[in-house]
């Protein structure tokens, strides 16, 4: 009779993991919700998640076939939501990259910003790219590369633009 016995302690088991680049953890069909004393923040969707946490100098989250976040602001009465095909979340700086037809929608003022990369500062709430855009408010189109405004596409720089903008007389 022969007995064998195994023990990994779970730091051993995250180093290895980590040492072949292999996730912790996969989530297949995620659905989160973000909570902030007790109410819900925001909502994610994703067909699928790789958690990479167990790196020690960037942890991060990979998701590879795209994600939906809908943030909510003033008790839920405001909300932008955030899709795109791929993306990266750094969990010690808070900063995901976000790619492949990228649309972040403001539902209050139905403003829409379109592009194919995006920089996305969560701790500060604010948005930046380097590439190609397309911004659409109201009866304003513009168009150009590189752009930079808070999380609610509102207070933006828009860099090398071209398009119609309608000013109003008292911004004149």
């Amino acid at each position: 009779m022969m007995l064998f016995s195994c023990t990994n302690d779970s730091k051993e088991v995250r180093d290895f993991l980590a040492e072949k680049n292999l996730p912790i953890a996969v989530a297949k069909d995620a659905y989160h919700i973000y909570k902030d004393s007790g109410r819900v923040t925001s909502k994610l969707t994703t067909p699928l998640l790789y958690d990479f946490t167990n790196r020690k100098n960037h942890p991060y989250n990979e998701f590879p076939e795209g994600l939906t976040i809908i943030n909510f602001e003033n008790d839920g009465r405001d909300s932008i939501t955030v899709i795109g095909d791929y993306s990266l979340s750094y969990s010690k700086t808070s900063i995901s990259e976000i790619k492949g037809n990228v649309v972040v929608v403001n539902h209050t003022d139905q403003s829409k910003l379109e592009t194919e990369q995006l920089f996305w500062d969560q701790k500060n709430k604010y948005f930046f790219t380097e590439k190609s855009f397309i911004l659409t408010k109201s009866d304003d189109t513009i168009i150009g590369i590189g752009f930079e405004s808070m999380e609610n596409l509102n207070k933006y720089v828009a860099k090398k633009t071209k398009g119609n903008i309608l000013a109003k007389e008292n911004e004149l």
